[in-house]
């Protein structure tokens, strides 16, 4: 099996750290998306919405978005466990990761698109737009701040999955200068710990 993926962007990045923390070995094969790789026929039939990353497996079938391809990863190797364990468990990884995902790792990604004009040649970027996804994605980070108070990680005290979404969206985030507060003690001390993992260099 292999995985379509760019090095620099965020949501491979995600399913890199994700396998690194599972040991599992991958074949990755670089998409020049700034290049519109990613538009090419060859690559819309793996997947017609024409983003990164597409697992490719033996048989020819393409898993595509992000967290579809690390649920079939979670699946195929459970240990270590990071999507979570019980109903209460995984419930609260996945509101989590959804939290993380539609209000900080979108927010930045929509900044990064919208103010950049990183695309503009596929897409026409609207600055406003942009600008307030930056602010709505800065305000997130005190709602994460105030959870991290509370839990040595996102979604409680184990490392998981939201964990993985929220250090890719804070890295990226630097893209757009968006970066943690001197009031986001217990972010920092988050950041600082989930860092130290091998993973995170992944």
């Amino acid at each position: 099996m292999k995985i379509y993926e760019t090095s620099t962007a965020p949501s491979p990045r995600r399913v890199r750290i994700f396998l690194a923390e599972k040991n599992i070995p991958m074949n990755y094969v670089q998409v020049d998306i700034a290049g519109g790789e990613n538009l090419s026929d060859v690559l819309r039939a793996k997947n017609p919405m024409a983003k990164i990353p597409i697992l490719e497996l033996d048989d020819g079938t393409c898993i595509s978005e992000t967290i579809s391809i690390c649920r079939y990863f979670e699946t195929l190797q459970p240990e270590p466990v990071l999507f979570g364990c019980g109903a209460l468990q995984i419930a609260q990884i996945d509101m989590w990761q959804r939290f993380v995902e539609l209000h900080l790792f979108s927010n930045v990604g929509m900044c990064f698109q919208h103010t950049t004009g990183y695309f503009s040649d596929r897409m026409k970027p609207n600055q406003e737009y942009g600008l307030e996804a930056g602010v709505q994605a800065t305000k997130f980070l005190d709602i994460l701040d105030k959870q991290l108070s509370q839990y040595q990680y996102v979604a409680g005290d184990a490392f998981s999955v939201a964990d993985i979404t929220a250090l890719c969206a804070l890295d990226f985030a630097r893209v757009v200068n968006i970066r943690l507060a001197d009031n986001h003690v217990h972010l920092k001390r988050w950041y600082a710990l989930v860092n130290q993992r091998p993973s995170s260099k992944a």
